[in-house]
């Protein structure tokens, strides 16, 4: 499998896949998941309802908790599991992009798999992508957005440094940079000014990098209202931990705005 992506010059981590039936619809969402136990069946069991719109794709981080057992994902209408055997969720998402852009989905969301996201905003993204969209954002903090129990630490950083580091890199005001539920057009993802598949991507930058991109090419760019909901008792469901992590995050974010990954173009 890994010979076909490689004709069209994309860099991609070792990765496996298993699918389990065919394509139904005209857009997929991409879920990312390590380890997520009972938030991924969840969330899985919160997005039957919306099967009419999406195409189930979740890339594993070769999960050790059972969670991506192929008979449960199956009873879950998932429609391929990806395995990704190197760590980094921007490898992840590399993997479930270039694969839903081979399936030929005309727009692809999405999401975390650690619960946090309301899942109610599927048809909205998918609206604004029809509209020909080709970024379109889902944002707790704008008007009509929820969000409950965020830590202030998280929102200290998402408004004091990422939202104007991202301003001033793209021009484009976004209200929850960091959030990684959204909706990308295919035309976008195939563009030679973005080229989303290089290996510079294996972290955060990914996330980053994909909303700096878009409106800093003039693609057209829109946030939506939804909700990101942490837990009552004050864990975090996340992988983000410690200080070096956190540095590795400003960093990726003001080498994402300064120009650091974008892709060189032969003009000649």
């Amino acid at each position: 499998m890994l010979e076909t992506y490689s004709k069209n010059n994309w860099l991609l981590p070792s990765f496996s896949s298993q699918e389990f039936s065919s394509k139904t619809c005209e857009y997929a969402i991409v879920l990312i998941t390590w380890n997520e136990g009972n938030k991924l069946k969840k969330q899985l069991d919160d997005l039957q309802e919306y099967l009419h719109h999406v195409d189930l794709i979740l890339v594993d981080g070769n999960s050790s908790d059972g969670s991506t057992e192929v008979e449960f994902l199956k009873s879950k209408n998932v429609r391929t599991l990806l395995n990704c055997n190197e760590v980094g969720i921007g490898k992840a998402l590399r993997v479930g992009l270039a694969y839903s852009v081979k399936e030929n989905y005309k727009g692809i969301l999405t999401i975390d798999c650690n619960g946090k996201d309301g899942v109610d905003a599927i048809p909205r993204i998918i609206e604004k992508l029809d509209q020909d969209f080709d970024l379109v954002q889902a944002s707790r903090f704008m008007k009509g957005g929820i969000h409950k129990n965020t830590p202030v630490f998280r929102m200290l950083g998402i408004h004091l440094v990422i939202i104007p580091s991202l301003f001033i890199g793209s021009g484009f005001w976004f209200t929850d940079p960091t959030n990684g539920f959204k909706g990308l057009s295919r035309n976008y993802l195939l563009d030679d000014r973005v080229q989303p598949f290089r290996d510079v991507f294996e972290r955060f930058n990914m996330q980053f990098y994909l909303n700096y991109c878009a409106p800093k090419n003039q693609f057209k760019v829109v946030e939506i209202p939804a909700s990101r909901t942490y837990p009552d008792d004050g864990s975090l469901p996340t992988k983000i931990h410690g200080i070096s992590t956190h540095f590795r995050i400003i960093y990726e974010i003001l080498k994402t705005c300064t120009g650091g990954y974008n892709p060189k173009i032969d003009i000649s």
